[in-house]
């Protein structure tokens, strides 16, 4: 089975970390994870499925999902400077400045293009933090399933 790819976008505070555990949390309560929806359709609306959890905690998700993962941000556990297998690690600036021009993408120009996908392993994520008029305003997560 191939690795699909996943993203994200949600408001920006400088606390990345803390960015990252509300998202895993939302996902977990909406219930849009593997095994509960095996495979999830990106980008995430309102409209979104979201049966809600069927699970105790993310951990026994995790647990449930066995070896192909969650398909979702709940298979990344923490933010890296550099790329690891579930953490989240941001794009450099060298593929910022070949995608967009510019170390500080709008939101529209990265949704117009997710190259960057390419380049992220199995079981990786990056995040870029998106700009409206030099000001950051929401955090981009994407990755690739485990599985």
């Amino acid at each position: 089975m191939g690795s699909h790819p996943y993203w994200y976008v949600v408001a920006y505070k400088p606390d990345l970390e803390e960015v990252l555990e509300d998202l895993r949390q939302r996902e977990f309560e909406a219930g849009r994870y593997n095994p509960v929806i095996r495979y999830i359709q990106f980008p995430i609306t309102p409209e979104s499925p979201h049966p809600g959890p069927q699970h105790d905690t993310i951990y026994l998700a995790l647990e449930d999902s066995e070896g192909e993962g969650t398909r979702s941000i709940l298979d990344i556990s923490e933010i890296t400077d550099e790329p690891q297998f579930c953490a989240a690690s941001p794009l450099t600036d060298d593929l910022l400045e070949d995608l967009y021009h510019t170390r500080q993408p709008t939101r529209a120009a990265v949704e117009a293009n997710m190259d960057f996908l390419e380049e992220v392993e199995r079981g990786q994520a990056v995040y870029i933090i998106l700009y409206d008029r030099g000001r950051p305003t929401e955090v981009l997560f994407a990755g690739m399933s485990v599985d």
